[in-house]
């Protein structure tokens, strides 16, 4: 099949107003002085687009937005980047959520969750129309995203999705854990991240599971095999964590379609969430293919102990 996309994402696309604030948790007052307060587009499927675009993969984003201002700063980032961009009106409005930045770059995301309706679908034709040109499709939890699935599913392509702060039980996020190819969970909200990406593998699809654990690194599982991806020393101070699990999914996707082994994988995640967490959340900067392919050529010619994504076994409950 002949494809003109190499990733199409679906789901995710909105705005952020990014607040620095002293502490967090913030303790109440009656008000705080903050360095800054900025509205910018980008929510977890922009952040997936523009890093799998940055690293030179042919990008398509559908999602639904508002005819708002909001939408406005949505277009607007996509048709800066260069990435196509399929929208479809969300009556709502465009999906909004405020993030709380502390000084050690730790965030707390408030997310609106009025902007969506139960009514609110993708048009099949046009998901039936994108995937048949698509290698790829990487699918956000945002509603209603899971209606979609079905029709990836019939056009062939492999899926991947991010669970985000999945704790293992909520079913609304199953649909996305049980259809997806290469499913990425963080083990914020998980009792026992072994144990839930197991069940990932043993209840659907996927043969490859990864667990982020911010600056522990990350767990991988793929041919049963649990592993240890250890953390990469960021390029910069770290000032924020918003999009960091984002560019990790991209890294990894970069690695992943272009059938490179799970470990080097997970490096190249590991290197692109590492860069995320020394961008402020104000901007959306993305590793370039240049910079990652030299960074990890840097990590493979350390020794053998010495180098991150090294296939280290990882103990039960990781």
């Amino acid at each position: 099949m002949s494809t003109e996309t190499d990733v199409l994402v679906l789901g995710g696309a909105g705005v952020d107003t990014i607040v620095y604030v002293p502490e967090l948790p913030l303790p109440f007052a009656d008000g705080y002085t903050v360095p800054r307060i900025e509205t910018r587009a980008g929510q977890t499927g922009d952040f997936v687009a523009v890093g799998v675009s940055a690293l030179g993969l042919r990008t398509h984003h559908l999602d639904m937005i508002g005819d708002d201002h909001h939408g406005d700063l949505v277009r607007t980032l996509h048709r800066d980047r260069g990435i196509a961009l399929t929208e479809v009106p969300l009556p709502g409005g465009t999906k909004r959520a405020v993030n709380l930045v502390g000084p050690d770059g730790r965030r707390l995301s408030l997310y609106d969750d009025t902007r969506s309706h139960e009514a609110d679908r993708l048009p099949e034709e046009k998901v039936r129309a994108l995937a048949s040109v698509s290698r790829h499709a990487h699918v956000s939890i945002t509603y209603p995203c899971s209606f979609a699935l079905p029709v990836l599913r019939e056009a062939g392509m492999t899926i991947s999705t991010d669970l985000h702060n999945w704790d293992g039980v909520n079913p609304y996020h199953e649909p996305f854990a049980h259809q997806a190819d290469l499913v990425f969970v963080s083990t914020t909200a998980l009792a026992d991240p072994e144990r839930t990406m197991r069940q990932i593998v043993e209840r659907g699809r996927a043969r490859t599971v990864v667990a982020t654990a911010g600056a522990d690194g990350a767990f991988l599982l793929t041919d049963g095999e649990l592993t240890h991806i250890p953390p990469v020393a960021p390029p910069g101070p770290v000032v924020d964590s918003n999009g960091a699990g984002d560019a990790f999914a991209s890294g990894f996707l970069f690695g992943w379609l272009a059938g490179e082994p799970p470990q080097r994988c997970g490096r190249y995640g590991a290197i692109a969430g590492a860069y995320a967490c020394t961008v402020p959340g104000t901007r959306m900067d993305a590793i370039s293919r240049d910079e990652l392919l030299a960074r990890e050529a840097e990590l493979a010619k350390a020794p053998a102990a010495q180098r991150p994504g090294g296939a280290e076994p990882a103990g039960a409950g990781a």
